[in-house]
């Protein structure tokens, strides 16, 4: 069986595995990632294969610690001010790649820039510590689909594609990274997360957010249908419509499940992917039918999830 208990032997196998350019699944405290060497180009391959991953969609890579980065990008006074501010956490910045980048081109997509983050999670921590190499991880799910915030459901997702699942419990934050660029003068996000704009904006001035749909991605998680249940999912409702599950925020009567009964936005963004998955079964439901979530704050990640998984299928 590929799924193992988070331990002192466990992370030893996964250790030896990742050198050897295996895959790994690890819990984060955003969701369960994928992981592979990335500077070992099969491996990053076969993050690819595994999920379904389109080619031109970059994967973030992950460190130890910030002076793990000096080796892959580029860093300026905004990075040292940020990851000061907010690592270890859910922060992904974009940065220039460094001509003699030991990480292979796959994890960039092919573009001259690099997604780093540090992981705020000790499992995360120890494994990359004992790798003493930075990890490519995306989500560990099939591409597009629901990622994961359980170890199951990294099992239930990919099974042995996977040659270890490190079972860390439940993700704490259970909603992918904020992706910053910090390519341009001024930075901006092209991934909203529970770190916001506001929060940004007072550690190092003015901030862009980047809306629209992306045909050639600079960072994870922009392609237009992403995060998406195999149902269709219907935004806004106010109630569900025969053959609907509705999937509640705050007061709402008669919903299946409920992102939070209090309206607490913490709350919402840790349960959004494993109500949305609880949902989507199309033996009991024909669509998902979700609750109108404030635009303001953490809203803004979760809306920004639910309208890449309510979009038309490629």
């Amino acid at each position: 069986m590929n799924l193992q208990p988070a331990n002192a032997e466990t992370i030893a196998a996964a250790t030896r595995i990742l050198r050897g350019g295996g895959l790994v699944s690890f819990p984060t405290e955003t969701v369960y990632g994928l992981g592979a060497d990335a500077t070992q180009g099969q491996a990053v391959a076969r993050i690819f294969a595994a999920k379904g991953r389109p080619s031109f969609n970059p994967l973030i890579v992950h460190v130890a610690d910030q002076t793990w980065v000096a080796a892959l990008a580029h860093c300026d006074a905004r990075f040292d001010k940020l990851t000061q501010a907010f690592w270890p956490g859910p922060l992904t910045l974009v940065l220039r790649r460094r001509d003699d980048c030991p990480a292979s081109d796959l994890v960039s997509a092919g573009l001259d820039s690099i997604a780093v983050r540090m992981p705020d999670h000790p499992v995360a921590q120890a494994l990359l510590r004992g790798v003493e190499r930075p990890l490519a991880a995306p989500s560990a799910n099939a591409s597009g689909s629901i990622s994961p915030t359980l170890a199951a459901h990294v099992r239930d997702s990919l099974g042995q594609k996977v040659d270890l699942i490190i079972d860390g419990g439940a993700c704490r934050v259970g909603l992918e990274s904020t992706v910053l660029d910090l390519t341009k003068s001024t930075a901006a996000i092209l991934r909203p997360g529970t770190i916001t704009a506001a929060q940004i904006a007072a550690v190092i001035g003015p901030v862009d957010v980047i809306t629209g749909d992306q045909a050639a991605p600079t960072s994870p998680g922009q392609l237009a249908s992403h995060y998406a249940p195999g149902l269709p999912m219907r935004l806004n409702a106010a109630e569900a419509r025969p053959g609907e599950a509705w999937l509640g925020f705050g007061t709402c009567a008669g919903a299946a499940l409920n992102l939070s009964a209090r309206a607490d936005m913490v709350e919402a963004a840790a349960n959004l992917f494993a109500m949305m998955r609880a949902l989507d079964d199309s033996a009991r439901y024909k669509a998902i039918a979700v609750a109108p979530i404030p635009d303001v704050g953490i809203g803004l990640a979760i809306n920004d999830r639910l309208k890449r998984a309510a979009a038309p299928r490629p």
